[in-house]
């Protein structure tokens, strides 16, 4: 699992998209160096750059080659050539006791003019060098933080993902909240100035799961810092969807009676499949939408006996309660939004298998150690009513980002693409729709003339897991030549398009195995919330050309 929160920042840079980006104003050729002396030594000068609270640690170039960690990808790993770029360290102290760790990669030839900060994962606690890679290879000057501590997992000798760095450190969570991205952007931004000569042309921000909060983040925060932001399956409401997980895995209590087995998670994935796959009209072994999803868990009651064929009266109870959501109890006010059914099945589910080895853990340890501040918290003791009020008072104003007001953010000109894939098992997709219902309605009734859409898209996309993977069309990258500068089959570059030239995009092209013939490959229209793909009624149901987008006739 470790290594999936590890590759969560990639799925924007690379897995969504290897080709190199498209020169800006400015010809990208004109600010290489030419000669390898001269790179090194503008790198190395690098190592006497002084920045207010900033220490440079080093300044090395390193020269074109294989990068040596091989790329994951949906179709195995592939080997990773970088150009000679400059790899800057550095350590940021903005208060008493952070500690900032950020790594800047400068392209020594074939700069596009631009920069690109990538997001972390899960507790992050390392600087994760994948990401950056990619960025490299499209050409960006890049940069990423550990934001502000070194660990995130393990740090009580459990195996566990743990935020044990923010007890008794205030100031360490609040690096990891926000603090960390604008210090990664002032460092970099100032590297860059020093090393080409002159300021990047436009600033990106790309990042998944926790990566996909921060992009939330500096858009609220930090609304003037980017001009695109691509924010994939965000847990931008952290600590909501901690009580989530926590709601699930009190649930799921092994002594229960209404604990649901694992062997039972195919039974459930698969009746639900079978009751909504037609909502797209056509069935495809896909739930394309699974807000019209109507499925009743108790089709799978037990006429009798407790067997492997069926639900108990205490299991149907149970999922119930997990796709509902957590609710505060004196009030019955949703807490969060739960899972659609469909995803019973998904690899590293958190709906039916509690593990303090596995999803679950963020719950814990949020409550247990940015909440209690407590190592040994134990989260049968959670209060969903005054535990998540103190909660909103003290943690979540600084790891959450769920501020509606996106007004700054719009008038600098920022553009954001957010996805959500359908299928994410660990952060909800309702979640990335509950955030974009409430900045429209805010921008409605407050941002003055035009729609959300005008600088902020949501899609979501079905089959897809956390950030990537999955069955359906959830590879959106170039499939061949002529896809490699087609904004359609690559969000980096519809984001660019969006910004640099003003088009915004108006769907993109997934494709993947077909979940009912995994030897088939599929592609399908991705469309704007709340749109979605809608067959035709004709020809090929693997052929993107036979859907198109629609708005659902009725909301549910």
């Amino acid at each position: 699992m470790i290594d999936r929160i590890r590759r969560t920042a990639i799925i924007g840079a690379l897995s969504l998209g290897a080709a190199a980006s498209q020169p800006v104003p400015g010809n990208a050729q004109a600010y290489p160096f030419t000669q390898p002396d001269l790179a090194r030594q503008a790198c190395e000068r690098l190592n006497d750059l002084h920045l207010p609270k900033v220490q440079i640690t080093s300044a090395t170039l390193m020269p074109a080659g294989a990068f040596p960690e091989a790329e994951p990808t949906v179709a195995g790993t592939v080997a990773v050539a970088l150009t000679a770029h400059c790899e800057v360290k550095a350590v940021a102290r903005p208060a008493s006791d952070s500690e900032i760790g950020i790594e800047i990669w400068l392209p020594a030839e074939h700069w596009n003019g631009k920069y690109e900060q990538t997001g972390n994962g899960g507790w992050a606690g390392a600087i994760h060098r994948r990401p950056l890679a990619a960025a490299v290879r499209r050409g960006y000057a890049a940069a990423a933080t550990d934001d502000g501590h070194q660990g995130g997992i393990g740090d009580d000798g459990t195996g566990t993902r743990s935020a044990g760095f923010a007890i008794g450190h205030p100031e360490k969570l609040i690096d990891y909240g926000y603090r960390a991205l604008a210090e990664t952007r002032a460092a970099a931004l100032a590297a860059i100035k020093a090393f080409y000569g002159r300021d990047a042309a436009w600033s990106y921000f790309v990042g998944c799961s926790d990566g996909g909060r921060e992009a939330l983040m500096v858009a609220q925060r930090f609304p003037k810092a980017f001009d695109g932001i691509l924010a994939g399956d965000p847990g931008n409401n952290w600590s909501r969807w901690a009580a989530g997980l926590v709601w699930n895995r009190q649930a799921q209590l092994a002594e229960s009676p209404g604990a649901i087995p694992i062997a039972k998670r195919a039974l459930i994935q698969n009746a639900a499949v079978a009751a909504c796959d037609a909502i797209d009209g056509v069935k495809d072994g896909l739930i394309s939408d699974p807000r019209f999803c109507r499925f009743d868990p108790a089709v799978l009651a037990c006429t009798g006996a407790d067997t492997p064929g069926c639900l108990t009266t205490s299991q149907v109870a149970t999922l119930r309660s997990i796709y509902d959501g957590p609710r505060n109890p004196r009030t019955v006010h949703q807490i969060y939004p739960g899972f659609p059914p469909g995803i019973e099945n998904a690899p590293g589910s958190s709906l039916i298998t509690p593990s303090r080895q596995g999803e679950f853990s963020f719950g814990d340890t949020y409550f247990g150690q940015a909440v209690f501040e407590q190592m040994d918290w134990d989260f049968r003791a959670l209060d969903f009513d005054k535990d998540i009020a103190l909660s909103d008072r003290k943690a979540s104003p600084v790891v959450d980002a769920v501020n509606p007001d996106l007004r700054a953010f719009r008038a600098h000109g920022g553009k954001l693409i957010q996805y959500h894939g359908w299928s994410d098992a660990l952060m909800p997709a309702g979640g990335s729709i509950a955030y974009y219902e409430n900045v429209s309605a805010f921008m409605r009734e407050y941002g003055g003339s035009g729609p959300v859409d005008n600088f902020y898209r949501l899609f979501m996309i079905p089959g897809m897991g956390h950030c990537y993977g999955g069955a359906g069309p959830t590879s959106i990258s170039p499939t061949d030549d002529a896809d490699a500068t087609d904004p359609k089959h690559d969000l980096m570059l519809a984001l660019e398009q969006w910004v640099e030239k003003g088009v915004a995009p108006q769907m993109f092209i997934g494709s993947g195995k077909a979940p009912n013939d995994p030897a088939t490959t599929m592609s399908r229209p991705l469309c704007p919330y709340p749109q979605a793909a809608r067959y035709k009624g004709t020809g090929d149901i693997n052929d993107a050309r036979r859907f198109e987008c629609a708005t659902p006739p009725a909301r549910p």
